[in-house]
């Protein structure tokens, strides 16, 4: 083969090298907004969404845009963060907390919508049903029924059996009024009285107020107002020796005597799952919202110790994790 020929042959390869490379369908690239109020665990929520959509085959700056927004605690400002979102056009916005759905809803009927933990969402509004979402919102929740706090009164008398008053701090959104009546009816049988604390203000708590009950145990539901002065109830728990029992692992860690109740991690992996389907071209609508299957016990040993309990090696032997 003489040179003129063999270069002709080369750039002919080229050429149709460089034609099959063009005729190749160029990578999707999804964006993804995330809508946070706030709390401990943020950074733990966002890395197990993009580990969960790593394991999916989606890679950020490939095939995958993520914007978030963090109201930081603050509800007032999730609104602007809302529209903020939605002026990006995500191809789907996950929501972190309850409030975080609701500003999401109100800011777009159009873009899908995935709550990664929500509480009510039938009653709020948000989707029509669980098994036909309807709309453009769907997703998982994150509340097991209004009797699931009764298994939690019965791991805290279980951790404290001399507990007897026990002072129940909450607002009034309605799961958590329908859980109270649940703990009132099982009461006498688990030998404890709830006394309902309601807690509004998402800047200050009446802790004065509490102390007028003669509590001499917590127990505290995981909605956005108490997470935003969970410090000030641990606190308050530590210094009247009081023992309590919460909603999210991040108060045990932080001090708290021990934690119950879904396993928030695992929404908001779910939550990827949720979004890789609408990705594929789901429709929210048609895609049932789900509730939680798994649980978490976290136990505080060091606190136990400063209350003066020895917590059962039953209890220990049922635990997710026990911080020494």
């Amino acid at each position: 083969m003489d040179r003129r020929t063999f270069v002709g042959a080369v750039a002919g390869g080229l050429l149709a090298v460089a034609a099959a490379i063009l005729a190749q369908p160029a990578t999707r690239v999804y964006r993804l907004g995330v809508l946070f109020l706030g709390g401990g665990s943020r950074g733990r929520d966002m890395a197990a969404i993009r580990t969960r959509l790593v394991d999916l085959g989606y890679v950020e700056g490939r095939n995958l845009v993520i914007e978030s927004r963090y109201a930081g605690g603050q509800s007032e400002r999730l609104p602007a963060l809302a529209a903020e979102l939605v002026g990006l056009s995500p191809d789907v916005i996950v929501t972190i907390t309850t409030p975080a759905a609701i500003a999401a809803k109100k800011a777009t009927d159009r873009i899908p919508i995935i709550m990664a933990g929500s509480a009510d969402p039938v009653e709020l509004g948000l989707v029509t049903s669980l098994a036909r979402p309807g709309g453009n919102v769907t997703g998982v929740t994150n509340s097991a029924g209004s009797n699931f706090p009764v298994k939690q009164l019965q791991l805290l008398k279980e951790a404290a059996p001399n507990v007897a008053r026990v002072a129940v701090l909450m607002t009034n959104f309605a799961i958590e009024l329908r859980s109270l009546d649940a703990m009132r009816a099982a009461g006498p049988t688990l030998g404890v009285t709830p006394l309902p604390f309601t807690v509004e203000s998402p800047t200050d708590i009446d802790l004065a107020a509490l102390a007028k009950l003669r509590p001499d145990a917590l127990y505290v539901f995981p909605n956005p107002i108490n997470g935003r002065h969970s410090k000030s109830i641990v606190a308050y728990a530590a210094a009247n020796r009081l023992p309590a029992i919460y909603g999210e692992r991040e108060v045990v860690e932080a001090g708290g005597l021990m934690s119950y109740w879904t396993d928030w991690i695992s929404l908001r992996r779910h939550a990827a799952d949720y979004a890789d389907k609408i990705f594929k071209g789901a429709k929210p609508a048609d895609l049932p919202v789900e509730e939680p299957t798994k649980f978490e016990l976290v136990i505080n040993l060091k606190t136990a110790k400063a209350l003066g309990l020895t917590i059962p090696q039953s209890l220990l032997l049922r635990a997710d994790e026990v911080i020494q």
